[in-house]
């Protein structure tokens, strides 16, 4: 095994609120209006660190430790991820178990800090979230399983390492309905179109916007970054499949890897540009097609 590296989770934190800014201008595009600047969620976060936090007499410790949990979970995930030609910086057997729990840990602490505020408002969105989640976790544990299984592997260095073209050359099927999953589960996961739309604040559609509306300065800014490298995280998962590409240059693969993440924000951006957001009621049906999908992987 190589070496651990640094270079993985320095992109991430680096180049994550990129990602979200290629999708929102891309849709600015579709629309044909000129959109935000590129740099403009760096600007966010930036103005939100410098702003001080409201809390109400209501909320309790866990109100506040909500926004830490979900940032530290997933930049703890981030390091169980390679990118590129680097190899990530933890790597054992069994990481991708944890890796799927790490996940779910910041989202049951963001829906306590939710249901914490006593807000029916935002108890609304926790409901909903967890029970959007109860399909999309046994999701992505299936593509996860079959990736293992095709692999070999248990680790999800060694797993995302082991995915190459000669795989593709023999396994296409199966690597295609979980590459096929893994999408819907980066959609759902990231609230992006057609399960959720990260733009609305209408009561009636909101699902993950709503939990973090009492929120404010730096909690509020930790929540924008951990979504950022949240979606970052899932993308590094499905280009790793979706472009297996060895080159044995680091930097070379690290530029294809790259390339992957910028095709894949104007995608996510085309989707939410073509799509309406679906009914309440049509989720549970998308998310299962994910699990059948995965299912049907782990099969092949």
């Amino acid at each position: 095994m190589a070496a651990p590296s640094l270079f993985p989770l320095i992109a991430a934190g680096a180049l994550a609120p990129l990602m979200q800014s290629v999708i929102i201008r891309t849709k600015s595009v579709v629309a044909g209006r000129a959109g935000q600047p590129l740099m403009q969620p760096y600007w966010d976060i930036w103005k939100l660190l410098h702003k001080g936090a409201v809390y109400s007499h209501t909320t309790s410790w866990i109100f506040q430790m909500g926004p830490v949990v979900g940032l530290a979970s997933v930049v703890f995930a981030l390091t169980l991820l390679p990118f590129g030609g680097f190899p990530s910086l933890s790597a054992f057997s069994g990481d991708l178990v944890v890796f799927a729990y790490l996940i779910a840990l910041g989202r049951f602490f963001t829906v306590l800090a939710a249901l914490d505020t006593g807000s029916s408002f935002e108890g609304m969105g926790a409901s909903r979230e967890v029970t959007f989640s109860a399909f999309t976790e046994p999701a992505l544990f299936l593509a996860l399983a079959a990736l293992a299984r095709q692999t070999g592997q248990l680790s999800l260095s060694l797993l995302l390492a082991a995915v190459s073209p000669g795989a593709w050359s023999h396994a296409a099927p199966m690597l295609s309905l979980t590459l096929g999953a893994l999408m819907i589960v980066f959609l759902a996961e990231n609230a992006r179109m057609p399960v959720d739309d990260p733009t609305t604040h209408l009561e009636l559609t909101m699902i993950h916007e709503v939990m973090v509306l009492d929120h404010s300065g730096p909690d509020f800014a930790m929540i924008q970054y951990g979504a950022a490298l949240k979606m970052w995280l899932f993308a590094t998962i499905i280009i790793a499949v979706a472009a297996p590409w060895r080159s044995g240059n680091r930097w070379v693969d690290t530029a294809v890897g790259l390339m992957g993440m910028l095709i894949l924000g104007i995608a996510t951006g085309l989707v939410e540009s073509t799509m309406a957001r679906l009914r309440l009621l049509r989720v549970p049906q998308l998310l299962l097609v994910a699990i059948v999908l995965s299912a049907l992987a782990l099969a092949f």
